[in-house]
């Protein structure tokens, strides 16, 4: 029997490129390979949103050569890494156990079959748009994603159908606006989204599924709104972009294998959710 054929942590890089193009980042992001040797051989990868400790024990524990997160650790930069910090602790326990760190972030997002595309998917919406187009990207690459569910439902049901898909989480799904009224157009963005408001009216969405909706962002859309479209849903962070994780395990999987390698692909089980319980009256 012969062994089975590996990349290298460079194949590896150049597949995530194809994939998840680095040009589609917005500039204030940092992206791509964060530590990790270019010839090292690589059998066994694990996907998560957020590189915290836990994930990054527990991508050891799995044996992984590759962890590759959403988030970036490093997003701003840094004057040390010492394993007294935080982040020098995640960086050392991944060189310390020779598995490489990877981020794919908002080239993530504006992706064709990113974060926003696997979401909004997942709520009913095969056909979908960008609610921002990225500048120079192909047809269906941005921020962002708007489309229609095929029978209109009630807002409440709709969010129920938002709680159902996502994983289980301590704050839950909040939603502004009469549960009874009817939504189809349907606008999602992954992750914090209230910086998307003008385009989500632009696009004449019913409703809009996104996370980190501040106070005064979401009270002032739904203040011009005059109580009607477009309705908020407000989910987890971490929720809305974990559901992407299965689906770009899946392609990079299928990308190397095309090139004819042999690699685990696996989502990390850890639940990143920095919440831990809420009180509701």
């Amino acid at each position: 029997m012969t062994n089975p054929r590996r990349p290298t942590l460079a194949d590896v890089w150049s597949v995530v490129e194809e994939l998840w193009p680095a040009s589609l980042a917005e500039s204030w992001d940092a992206v791509g390979p964060v530590t990790g040797r270019p010839e090292q051989e690589i059998a066994n990868i694990v996907f998560a949103v957020d590189p915290v400790q836990a994930v990054v024990n527990d991508a050891v524990e799995r044996g992984a050569d590759l962890l590759i997160t959403h988030h970036p650790l490093l997003l701003r930069g840094v004057h040390a890494i010492a394993g007294d910090g935080f982040k020098g602790r995640a960086l050392h326990t991944l060189i310390e156990n020779r598995c490489a760190l990877l981020t794919a972030h908002t080239n993530g997002d504006s992706a064709i079959g990113g974060v926003s595309d696997v979401l909004i998917r997942s709520l009913g919406v095969e056909d979908s748009l960008p609610l921002e187009p990225s500048a120079g990207g192909l047809p269906g690459e941005g921020i962002g994603r708007v489309g229609e569910l095929e029978h209109a439902v009630t807002l409440a049901e709709f969010a129920e159908r938002a709680y159902a898909v996502l994983p289980s989480v301590a704050g839950g799904v909040r939603v502004a606006g009469d549960p009874e009224a009817m939504v189809r157009r349907v606008a999602v963005c992954g992750g914090a989204g209230d910086s998307l408001f003008d385009a989500v009216r632009a696009s004449g969405a019913d409703v809009y599924v996104t996370a980190d909706l501040r106070h005064h962002p979401a009270s002032e859309a739904r203040e011009a709104a005059a109580g009607g479209t477009p309705y908020l849903v407000d989910v987890s962070h971490f929720a809305s972009e974990w559901l992407w994780l299965g689906s770009a395990a899946g392609l990079l999987h299928r990308a190397l294998e095309d090139q004819g390698f042999a690699v685990e692909v696996a989502v990390s089980g850890v639940n990143s959710d920095p919440w831990d319980f809420i009180l509701v009256p």
